[in-house]
């Protein structure tokens, strides 16, 4: 994966996009790594797949509330706070 520097990148823009059309490249800020540019085609299929793999992990809320442990399988401590008093 080509590295270039932030400054160098602002510099030749249009070379990294057109590098990043072969190949993700690495754009540095101090040495260290701040992004990727990649071609359209990569980011889409890596979006999809973490979508994908995302959506199937997430549950409803009422299959959320079914897995929460049952009255025996763990003890609640009821907090010791008292009601406060109102003024009718």
């Amino acid at each position: 994966m080509a590295q270039w520097s932030l400054q160098n990148a602002k510099t030749h823009f249009s070379e990294v996009v057109t590098a990043a059309r072969r190949a993700p490249q690495t754009i540095t800020k101090r040495g260290k790594p701040v992004a990727v540019l990649v071609n359209v085609e990569l980011f889409e299929r890596q979006f999809r797949k973490r979508r994908a793999t995302k959506a199937g992990k997430q549950r409803s809320f009422v299959e959320h509330l079914l897995s929460m442990p049952k009255g025996g399988d763990f003890d609640f401590e009821r907090a010791p706070n008292k009601p406060r008093d109102i003024d009718l």
